[in-house]
């Protein structure tokens, strides 16, 4: 049985909680609270499992497995049924490339500890850190629209009509941009593919509200 260390509101966790459901990988969840105890990912047995301090990490016997995103390419080697990357090398190197827009230029810019770190070091108020994260949604979601308008692939998901590593990223960002009050007015296909995604139970399972950790 594999065992993920989650948080709820952690759009990382939410991703690879998505990637189980979508290939109905049966998984042990260990709930990390972010926020208790100055946060639980600090603690010494945590960081022991993992030295990052962050969530999610996959355990799998004696493995220890972080990065939401390896995770999810792991998982896809291991149950390629359905396969959340496409079958052929471009189409792999494209979605890699909107996954990593997200993962890699979006997130980690208002993810808590950047959040944190604003606020209790630099003193900048709620509405500055939430100007502070519509920026940089703004700027990515721009470019993810434009890549899905003028990609050829682009339908009822980010690549195709099935749900790949694409919208596995996408989804928890849209999640969290919502939250947060961003104007989503200007990304139609972004709501489409959203809309449509979460409609699929795997990404309505993963949602934070159905986390055990969000009561």
């Amino acid at each position: 049985m594999l065992t993920l260390y989650t948080y709820f509101r952690s759009s990382a966790a939410y991703r690879v909680r998505i990637a189980l459901n979508l290939k109905g990988i049966e998984y042990h969840s260990q709930f990390v609270h972010l926020l208790r105890h100055g946060g639980e990912q600090r603690q010494p047995a945590y960081l022991k499992l993992n030295p990052q301090g962050l969530v999610p990490a996959l355990v799998e016997g004696e493995t220890v497995m972080t990065q939401s995103l390896a995770i999810i390419e792991y998982l896809d080697e291991l149950y390629p049924q359905p396969p959340v990357l496409p079958a052929d090398l471009k189409g792999r190197a494209y979605v890699r490339s909107l996954s990593q827009l997200v993962a890699c230029d979006i997130h980690p810019l208002n993810n808590l500890r950047v959040r944190q770190y604003l606020i209790e070091h630099w003193g900048h108020s709620e509405v500055q850190w939430q100007e502070w994260y519509q920026q940089w949604v703004q700027e990515g979601f721009s470019a993810l629209e434009t890549f899905l308008a003028t990609h050829p692939a682009t339908g009822q998901c980010c690549y195709g009509h099935s749900p790949t590593m694409a919208d596995i990223c996408l989804i928890p960002q849209v999640y969290n941009a919502r939250r947060f009050n961003c104007d989503l007015s200007s990304y139609p296909l972004l709501s489409e593919i959203y809309r449509h995604c979460t409609a699929l139970e795997p990404f309505r399972q993963a949602a934070p509200e159905y986390q055990w950790d969000a009561t």
